[in-house]
């Protein structure tokens, strides 16, 4: 099978594509031949950040089906459509490949009719979605229709993958959803993923557009750029709202002044969310999927960039470079 691999660190240029014999699953485990990899920024940044094993196959996300089973796995799966999660994280051997193995609880069954391209679309945006909309101390821990029912979120960046997946959600959960832009591109992807109302904060007063939508305060807001939206972030916020982090950033608070409000901060890194919030959010994303409210494409509001296996190089660096929209390759 062809595998892409980088053995050292550094720009995409370290990624080549190489031969290697097809992996065999062991007990608990299933063999997936990968038909879509997803690229995430997570993985570009590993690419770049330590090498924790001599040879590694990058990106956590896709979707395929199921070629083998391990001891222990009902072979009533082979054949089966799922979508793939954190298939790289401590882990040498990601999606980007012809077939990867891993856990079989991280190859999740993909409901009948969903693309490939939507399944290997999920995994970490989704996943990380998820988590940011359920760690308010006042809201629900998962989600279902109607269970963000007279919530207001604020999604800053919703053009980005985590940012339309976190739209999609909380309307499926239905909230009435408020998100940030830069520029009128992004407004026209956000409207179409399903936001209720987009500011772009570039020709208009942010705090006051949001205030006047939600004179109360929003009650979450799903933040991609802490330090640079604090300000904004305070002055909307409702009593007992949350700020879910899920980009790293240096932050300076003004603590009394959220503290009168109580307030909370909950920075949010996808892998390590405990197992039972974790399998939630597998479990909700799925159903959310089901129901047809994860859908992507331009007409969706996250273009699809496609590149073949043999350009994986190019495919990181499209995400590296800010691509607006979701990146992937295609693997067969």
């Amino acid at each position: 099978m062809r595998a892409v691999v980088y053995s050292q660190l550094g720009d995409p240029d370290v990624l080549r594509v190489v031969e290697r014999p097809v992996p065999e699953p062991l007990r608990g485990e299933v063999c997936v031949a990968v038909h879509v990899s997803g690229v995430n920024p997570t993985d570009w940044k590993a690419r770049r950040g330590q090498l924790a094993f001599p040879e590694v196959v990058p990106n956590q996300d896709g979707a395929g089906t199921i070629d083998a089973v391990g001891d222990g796995v009902a072979a009533s799966r082979l054949g089966e459509r799922v979508w793939l999660w954190e298939a790289a994280w401590r882990r040498a051997n990601g999606t980007a490949q012809e077939y990867v193995v891993l856990p079989e609880r991280q190859a999740v069954r993909l409901p009948d009719g969903v693309s490939f391209d939507v399944g290997a679309s999920l995994g970490i945006p989704a996943l990380t979605a998820h988590r940011c909309l359920t760690v308010s101390e006042l809201g629900p821990r998962g989600l279902a229709p109607g269970s963000l029912a007279g919530r207001i979120v604020l999604v800053a960046g919703g053009a980005g993958a985590v940012g339309h997946a976190a739209i999609q959600l909380a309307r499926w959960a239905g909230a009435r959803v408020i998100t940030t832009v830069s520029n009128s591109e992004k407004e026209e992807l956000t409207r179409a993923a399903g936001a209720d109302h987009v500011v772009n904060y570039r020709d208009r007063d942010a705090v006051g557009e949001i205030r006047r939508i939600a004179p109360d305060g929003v009650d979450v807001v799903v933040e991609v750029a802490p330090a640079a939206n604090a300000a904004l972030d305070s002055a909307v916020l409702a009593a007992n709202g949350t700020v879910a982090v899920y980009v790293g950033d240096e932050i300076e608070l003004s603590v009394r002044e959220l503290m009168s409000r109580n307030v909370r901060y909950q920075f949010v890194l996808v892998y390590t969310v405990p197992p039972a919030a974790k399998g939630q959010a597998v479990a909700d994303v799925t159903a959310a999927v089901a129901d047809g409210a994860l859908p992507v494409g331009a007409d969706a509001g996250l273009p699809l960039h496609r590149f073949p296996l043999d350009r994986a190089a190019e495919a990181h660096a499209a995400v590296e470079q800010g691509a607006v929209g979701k990146v992937v390759i295609e693997v067969s």
